[in-house]
């Protein structure tokens, strides 16, 4: 639109202006000043205004850099394939599968903490190879917590070598993290040959099983331990509920007996009291068997009571012949005329409510009541702290304070917000697992991944209809599928992929790589190619993982082809080495996800990651040159 002023400017004009605007840009990120998503559309919007004015002609006179151009990164396939990736990992744990493997693995440690904390490393390692590392980490929080407990260590000593985990997985495989899809796809756009499912799975399994040596025997040793402290000021865990379970025919309950009051079938669980017919039977239970029809009252933490929930949707509302025992199992809500249960139906939802002080329940029961009939939520449990209850939860006199437990549909939960007989905490809301429908998540998901490792079709295809399955199928509604996607992913990797394309085509990668090989002129290939690696792990900790590795695959490509050697040597280090985010919570979601449960600062992440960026590099130098035959 300027052609005599960009003429005056110097035929450089355009890749220093995109130098300023990409170091403009990371300075914003690293600042934080606005949200992410704002900065990265204001990227966005900067470069389309610029290359509007100044463009960049090509061979034909053509805008190489019009908005098409630069917008098309939205439509990126890797893109798209880390969005699909994310709604099927939410449909592994929408149907609880996740958790159900979690707690599986956290009995295969047995007694040894050492065994145990092992186990469920290399199981993160191994399952965040194929999944979301997202999710996969907010899976196995609470069970590194489990194992904390269990072994009276910190969890400060055990959270960053959870993130860590999850990342050394993701370097394995193709899908395994967000950074190897936008290189892979940096490549096809350079008309590179690009990566199939496990091209550089034998390095990254190298580099994995170093960095897990590393975080098994060394970081616990570098952490703090001032998980104590704040757990004893921060936890929550210990409010009750008094809850109800009707034992049923086809209960795994029957026929068990009480060892020192408790039950083997209930182990996180108090029994207060046992109802049998008219008598009540008081701890310690001795001698006592479980019998169907017996009514169990228990106290346990809402925690306590999700996780029976998760393992056996039925278990404090069991269907019985009986439509009145049902009714009096459970609050006296089942409509006998229908049989329509609508909290065993759809999207299941557990928060809290609140008896408001001049609520129209004070002084009566829930069978009195009819809640169920009224709002469609079913009580769970009622919590009271001002003493301790034996009683039956349906005989319990409501009191202004009380806090319900209660599951429902969403919709049902939200209309709670104009009910002025109750407080609706819409803090405490959490979605239930639809166990159900695990078996059809499960296949759909190994057919996904299947079909993209075979080879047989393109990733995109393989997980954007794995996705679509997922929603299809009914694993996940479309709500939750939207929710799972995120908006800072979306609107990072557009603008990481519009500005590396503009690096690109303004001549920018080809310059920082010739004067990167000209720094390291008369020094062999392998040593470029470490100090290289170096360089992209250390600014992967001041930027995001994704925009390093969007800017420097072109400069990889370049270097490559300026010393003579094949790229794929070096578009692996630049994999390997954008996802070395150790010293910062700042490059990788995983380290922000895991600062809170392990009270963390940020120099505990420069303590404990700055050694293993170190240990990655001296790896891989030793590793790859042997084995790209660099």
């Amino acid at each position: 639109m300027f052609p005599e002023l960009t003429a005056a400017l110097g035929p450089d004009f355009q890749m220093w202006a995109t130098f300023a605007l990409i170091i403009f840009a990371l300075a914003l990120y690293a600042l934080e000043l606005l949200p992410m998503e704002v900065i990265s559309i204001g990227v966005v919007c900067a470069l389309l205004v610029f290359f509007h004015l100044f463009p960049v002609a090509g061979g034909d006179g053509v805008n190489q850099l019009d908005p098409r151009r630069i917008l098309e990164g939205f439509a990126n396939p890797a893109l798209i394939t880390v969005l699909a990736l994310l709604v099927m990992g939410q449909g592994m744990v929408g149907t609880g599968i996740l958790d159900r493997a979690a707690r599986l693995v956290l009995g295969l440690g047995g007694r040894r903490a050492w065994l145990s904390i092992a186990v469920v490393l290399g199981v993160v390692l191994a399952v965040s190879a194929f999944l979301n590392n997202i999710p996969v980490v907010v899976i196995f929080i609470p069970i590194m917590e489990a194992v904390a407990g269990r072994f009276g260590r910190s969890v400060s000593k055990l959270m960053i070598p959870l993130s860590f985990a999850a990342v050394f997985g993701g370097m394995t495989t193709l899908v395994g993290s967000s950074t190897n899809l936008l290189v892979n796809s940096a490549l096809i756009e350079m008309g590179q040959t690009p990566f199939s499912f496990f091209d550089f799975s034998v390095p990254g399994l190298v580099l994995a099983g170093a960095g897990l040596v590393y975080v098994l025997v060394a970081a616990p040793r570098l952490l703090p331990d001032r998980a104590p402290l704040a757990a004893s000021l921060l936890d929550r865990g210990g409010r009750q509920f008094i809850a109800q379970i009707t034992v049923s025919k086809e209960s795994g309950l029957v026929g068990q007996g009480a060892r020192r009051g408790l039950f083997a079938g209930l182990p996180a669980m108090t029994v207060r009291m046992v109802q049998r017919g008219e008598q009540a039977i008081l701890p310690p239970f001795e001698g006592f068997v479980a019998r169907p029809g017996d009514v169990l009252v228990v106290a346990a933490t809402r925690k306590e009571l999700t996780e029976a929930l998760s393992h056996d949707p039925g278990l404090l509302y069991p269907d019985l012949e009986d439509g009145g025992a049902v009714a009096s199992a459970t609050g006296g809500d089942v409509d006998n005329d229908t049989g329509e249960q609508p909290w065993r139906a759809g999207e299941r939802v557990l928060v809290e409510v609140m008896v408001a002080p001049a609520s129209r329940l004070i002084g009566q029961s829930l069978p009195q009541i009819g809640f169920r009939y009224k709002t469609r939520c079913v009580v769970l449990g009622i919590q009271r702290r001002s003493r301790m209850i034996r009683a039956r939860m349906t005989d319990i006199r409501l009191q202004a304070g009380d806090v319900l437990l209660l599951q429902g549909q969403p919709d049902d939960l939200k209309a709670l917000r104009g009910n002025r007989d109750v407080v609706l905490l819409e803090w405490s809301a959490a979605a239930l697992p639809t166990l159900h429908r695990a078996k059809r998540a499960t296949s759909i998901f190994l057919a996904a991944i299947g079909l993209a490792a075979a080879g047989l079709v393109p990733i995109v295809v393989a997980t954007l209809t794995g996705a679509a399955a997922m929603v299809a199928s009914g694993a996940l509604n479309v709500r939750q599928a939207v929710r799972a996607v995120d908006p800072k992913i979306v609107t990072t990797i557009g603008a990481a992929l519009a500005l590396g394309v503009t690096l690109q085509e303004t001549g920018g990668a080809a310059f920082l790589a010739a004067a990167l090989v000209d720094a390291l002129a008369g020094v062999g290939p392998a040593t470029v190619l470490s100090l290289f690696f170096l360089l992209v792990a250390l600014l992967s900790n001041v930027i995001s993982t994704k925009t390093t590795a969007v800017l420097f695959t072109p400069i990889a490509v370049d270097i490559a082809l300026d010393i003579g050697v094949a790229p794929e040597a070096f578009t692996v280090a630049v994999i390997f080495a954008a996802n070395c985010s150790f010293a910062s919570p700042l490059g990788y979601q995983t380290n922000l996800l895991v600062m809170g449960p392990g009270h963390y600062r940020f120099v505990d992440f420069v303590r404990a990651g700055t050694p293993l960026i170190f240990i990655m590099w001296l790896v891989f130098s030793l590793f790859a040159p042997w084995y790209y035959g660099v």
